[in-house]
């Protein structure tokens, strides 16, 4: 639990998908750690991927064989906790799909600078859908087009056009 000491979440505090599994396309990764009464993921999934055992207060958890990438949990979270990883895109590029409640939205195409979960930078990525349906609850999910190797470490970024 090393989010205690700063807050930030690291990937042995959360359940990931395995490398043969991310290949084979996208999954929900949920980094919601803290034990609160919360369950609008389980809701949202049809496929009844997402789970949380016995108390409501329990973290969810996401059953990646029955998970098909399909992100609709993703605008339901209250928290902007889950994500969508998919190492399936290209040879050397991924998809990450994040939630995103900012004005303006980012373009299709758009070159931004991304961001680990301290926010610190990491390197470039492209916007390469924003999915904003009546649907989603005002929480538009941009899937960002990065290098593979940055999948598990990118949680959000920071537009070039809006820098000072």
């Amino acid at each position: 639990m090393s989010y205690i000491n700063d807050g930030i979440v690291t990937l042995k505090d959360i359940c990931i998908p395995s490398r043969e599994r991310l290949e084979k396309g996208g999954a929900a990764i949920i980094e919601c750690v803290q034990k609160i009464p919360c369950n609008p993921c389980v809701d949202a999934c049809p496929r009844q991927a997402i789970i949380i055992e016995g108390d409501i207060n329990n973290v969810p958890r996401v059953d990646f064989g029955k998970c098909n990438g399909c992100g609709l949990c993703i605008a339901n979270c209250p928290g902007l906790a889950i994500f969508l990883v998919d190492a399936s895109h290209k040879k050397d590029k991924a998809l990450l799909g994040l939630p995103y409640e900012f004005i303006p939205l980012p373009e299709e195409g758009e070159s931004v600078i991304l961001l680990d979960r301290a926010g610190e930078p990491v390197g470039e990525g492209i916007v390469h859908k924003v999915r904003n349906t009546k649907a989603q609850d005002r929480t538009p999910v941009i899937f960002l087009e990065l290098d593979k190797d940055l999948l598990m470490t990118v949680r959000f970024f920071r537009r070039k056009s809006h820098e000072k």
